[in-house]
């Protein structure tokens, strides 16, 4: 009997359990995917802790916004997938009715793109939520051009070493700013041109001296909190602040500093625009051929294992993607 990832209360990783459960057929409009690898995400450990920032469905929730397998069935109307494709799960709002924590999960077409080749399926599971993420608010948000300071707070993430890379391939300068001097040498053998350690360094300094004291073009910002007013203030005048994450859960200081143009971006929203989901296919499928775009895997763990990788999830020791597979 095929297998499902689900939790009937919020609590810790605990709650996380594997049952059986059939498969369903698809819908019109939707295809089944047998499920080979699942990259996890913050947002799977917000919605199992109860801090997840919409309503969902218990109990028997489903967790896993983030996927890739081969189709395994199409629904009536389906002709851009055909059974055997081997695909990624782009992105699901509704992870806890069809979650990819599962040996088989049912999803709409709309949801699925084609999986690049020379990706295996463990940095597949990893490559669309961070580097959609990553160019999404760097490029479609935030203009980044070639030769802009970017400055990537929680660098070591998925999301901020995608960052990293999405700013190699369009020519900008990457500045990685981590917690921990531990992580400075990966940070740069991953692509950073500069790496911040905010346990040794001083912010400030280090931006005014790698930029020449102009400040950086554009800060991409996953943790926001108290210090978000601070961060603010390393970036030129008529800089630009993208907020993609809150891994501070603590009420932000709202930026003083100006001229500063601030986005707060939520990767769902480009999903409802198919030009969008076009152009961010295209730019990581050219990555991965290129070689300037592939996933940088911490770890991976098996789907009865589930609840020992959130754990690693919530230390925040990784340097990259945690992936389960199936």
């Amino acid at each position: 009997m095929p297998r499902v990832v689900v939790f009937d209360q919020i609590g810790d990783p605990d709650v996380l359990r594997v049952v059986d459960e059939p498969v369903t057929a698809p819908d019109a409009g939707e295809v089944r995917i047998r499920v080979e690898a699942i990259g996890l995400n913050r947002l799977d450990s917000m919605m199992r802790a109860g801090t997840f920032p919409r309503p969902f469905q218990l109990p028997h929730a489903r967790l896993g916004c983030e996927g890739t397998g081969i189709v395994d069935a199409v629904g009536e109307g389906v002709e851009e997938f055909r059974v055997g494709d081997a695909v990624i799960v782009t992105a699901l709002p509704t992870m806890d009715r069809n979650g990819t924590y599962a040996d088989y999960t049912t999803v709409p077409a709309s949801a699925i793109i084609a999986r690049p080749d020379g990706l295996d399926a463990v940095h597949a599971a990893a490559l669309w939520v961070a580097g959609s993420t990553a160019y999404g608010a760097l490029v479609e948000k935030a203009h980044m051009r070639p030769a802009d300071h970017v400055l990537i707070t929680a660098a070591s993430s998925g999301v901020g070493l995608a960052a990293i890379q999405v700013a190699n391939q369009i020519g900008a300068v990457p500045i990685a700013v981590t917690r921990h001097i531990a992580k400075k040498e990966a940070l740069l053998a991953a692509g950073a041109a500069a790496v911040i350690a905010t346990d040794e360094d001083d912010l400030h300094e280090s931006v005014r001296r790698v930029t020449g004291g102009v400040g950086v073009d554009i800060i991409l910002d996953s943790v926001m909190g108290p210090g978000l007013s601070d961060l603010a203030q390393t970036a030129r005048p008529g800089g630009t602040l993208v907020a993609v994450g809150w891994l501070d859960p603590r009420p932000p200081s709202f930026p003083m500093t100006g001229p500063l143009t601030i986005h707060c971006y939520v990767g769902f929203e480009l999903l409802a625009d198919p030009g969008a989901v076009r152009r961010i296919a295209a730019f990581l499928a050219a990555g991965v051929r290129s070689g300037t775009m592939q996933p940088t895997i911490d770890s991976v763990f098996t789907l009865d294992d589930i609840s020992q990788a959130h754990r690693h999830l919530e230390s925040g020791d990784q340097i990259g993607k945690i992936v389960v597979t199936v």
